[in-house]
């Protein structure tokens, strides 16, 4: 009896746990962005051939990142049961719960960095070079572009300012117009793909902001940072 107890509790034990796990996805949006990334990763890795080795480096990263994501959403529920006014305290403790997850998610890119950077140079040399042989002055014609192609949609749409809301985010497409451009402009270059990569990151963080804030929807920046980069694309293939 005492042995069928024991077992029926261990499985309430991951009952719970999962339970909890499920909660903080469906309400935490930020967790569920980080579970589809972690997704995407893992399935680029196997798509890339990486070894055991960096397999078992991705995880830990992958995990690290979700643990610290699951403290922090912990901490956020105990804070606001606890305090029922504003507190400085428990302000810190969010804070440094946050620090804890950007610290994760910064060594997660590092090490995706580390492990893809090699493979996806290679393969995309070849790609790159057919585009980028173009001058820096569609750069700045290429963004031009990119701003009327924002007003324009917005005009269609009937939707939004050309600073504010409406569809398509005209700071996404910008963003990502400029994202474009750099990496086909520096393609010669040898630290290339890095700098590629550190200004899509800042095109993102661009675009996140404008969700964050409640500005645009997140399908109003997936077009509008689509519809900047493949004007600017499109540019440097016509002109280029």
């Amino acid at each position: 009896m005492s042995r069928r107890r024991s077992s029926q509790s261990l499985f309430q034990s991951f009952n719970v746990a999962t339970e909890g796990i499920v909660h903080a996805v469906r309400t935490q949006r930020n967790l569920s962005i980080h579970f589809a990334i972690a997704i995407a990763v893992l399935v680029a890795a196997i798509g890339f051939g990486a070894t055991k080795l960096e397999l078992a480096v991705l995880l830990l990263a992958i995990t690290f990142v979700l643990i610290a994501e699951l403290v922090n959403t912990a901490v956020e529920a105990a804070v606001d049961v606890a305090s029922t006014s504003f507190d400085p305290m428990a302000k810190i403790a969010k804070d440094i719960a946050a620090g804890a997850v950007l610290v994760a998610a910064l060594n997660a890119v590092a090490v995706g960095y580390l492990v893809f950077s090699g493979e996806v140079a290679t393969r995309s040399s070849r790609f790159l070079t057919r585009l980028s042989d173009a001058p820096a002055e569609l750069t700045l014609v290429s963004l031009a572009l990119t701003v009327i192609v924002v007003v324009a949609l917005k005009a269609v749409t009937g939707r939004g300012t050309p600073l504010r809301g409406g569809l398509p985010s005209g700071h996404a497409a910008v963003a990502f117009a400029g994202w474009m451009a750099v990496t086909l402009v520096l393609d010669d270059s040898a630290h290339h793909f890095l700098v590629s990569s550190v200004t899509f990151i800042m095109a993102l963080l661009v675009a996140q902001t404008r969700v964050e804030t409640g500005v645009h929807s997140t399908s109003e920046v997936a077009f509008g940072a689509a519809a900047g980069a493949l004007t600017t694309l499109l540019l440097f293939q016509a002109f280029g």
